[in-house]
C-alpha cells in the first residue's frame, strides 16, 4: 500500500459518505488529498442550491469561480508564454482563449468527472450541462486557497492542459478571424465591412487602425503595422464581442 493511498484511507475513515466521495474525487482529479475540505464543498455547490449562513451570506461557488477564473487564466498564460517564446501577443491570446473558453471548459470538466461531484438543483435537468466549466473554475480557486499558486499551476499544466489538449493541433488550426467574421455575417444575414480608419507614420513603420462594422455599427477596432494585421486584430476583437471564437476539442 502506497503512502498516498494509506493517507487517503486514514483521512476518509471517519468522514461522512458524501465527504468520502468528495475527497476521493479530488484525489482522482487533482492527484492530492485536500487539506481544507470545506473549500471543495463550497466549490462544488452551485447557486441553484440557495444556502445562507448566519450572516445572510449565500454559500455557493460563485466567489471561488471568480477567483479560479483569474488563477486559471494566469496559469495558462504563464504556460503558453514559456511554451512559445517567439510567438506574438495575439497568438498567445488566441491560444489561451481557445483553451479556457466556456465550451472547452465544460467539455474538460465533464471528461475529468466534475459532473459526479457538482451539487445543483436537479429539478433543472439541463443545468449540469452548462455549469461544469464554472465548477471547474471554482475548484481551481479552492486549490489555490488550499495549496497555493505553485501547486495550482502544476495542477493546471499537468492535470488539465497536457493530457487533454493537443497544442500542436491548436497551432496548426490557427484561425483567420477576418474569414470567420465574414462567414458569420453570411450565416446570420448581416452586412459586414472592414475599413482602415487611420494611418500614422512611425519612426520605423506605419501604424494602421482598422474597424469592423456590422450593419454600420462598430464591433471591433484593431491595430497593426500593416493593413492585414490591423484588420485581423479588429476581426479578433469582433469575434470576441460576438462570442464566436473557435471551440476546441478536448481529447477523448
Amino acid at each position: 500500500m502506497t503512502y498516498c493511498v494509506w493517507r487517503l484511507l486514514k483521512i476518509t475513515s471517519k468522514k461522512s459518505p458524501s465527504d468520502k466521495k468528495l475527497i476521493s474525487a479530488i484525489h482522482t482529479i487533482a492527484g492530492f488529498t485536500p487539506k481544507n475540505l470545506e473549500l471543495y464543498r463550497l466549490a462544488t455547490r452551485h447557486s441553484s442550491l440557495i444556502k445562507e449562513n448566519g450572516n445572510g451570506f449565500k454559500e455557493n461557488n460563485e466567489r471561488l469561480e471568480y477567483l479560479g477564473d483569474a488563477i486559471l487564466g494566469a496559469s495558462v498564460a504563464d504556460f503558453l508564454f514559456k511554451k512559445f517564446p517567439y510567438k506574438s501577443e495575439g497568438f498567445l491570446t488566441e491560444m489561451r482563449s481557445r483553451i479556457v473558453n466556456r465550451e472547452s471548459l465544460n467539455l474538460l470538466a465533464r471528461k475529468i468527472g466534475i459532473g459526479n461531484i457538482v451539487q445543483y438543483d436537479q429539478k433543472n435537468s439541463q443545468l449540469q450541462q452548462v455549469i461544469l466549466g464554472n465548477t471547474l473554475e471554482a475548484i481551481v480557486g479552492a486549490i489555490y486557497l488550499d495549496k497555493g499558486y505553485s501547486s495550482t499551476k502544476k495542477f493546471v499544466i499537468k492535470k488539465l492542459i497536457t493530457p487533454n489538449y493537443d497544442l500542436d493541433e491548436l497551432v496548426s488550426t490557427q484561425t483567420n478571424f477576418k474569414s470567420r467574421v465574414i462567414e458569420w455575417s453570411q450565416r446570420e444575414g448581416k452586412e459586414v465591412r472592414f475599413e482602415i480608419v487611420d494611418i500614422k507614420k512611425g519612426k520605423i513603420h506605419k501604424e494602421f487602425t482598422a474597424q469592423v462594422f456590422v450593419n454600420n455599427e462598430v464591433m471591433g477596432t484593431g491595430y497593426g503595422n500593416s493593413k492585414k494585421k490591423a484588420e485581423q486584430d479588429a476581426a479578433y476583437k469582433t469575434c470576441e464581442k460576438l462570442n464566436i471564437l473557435s471551440e476546441i476539442s478536448v481529447r477523448s
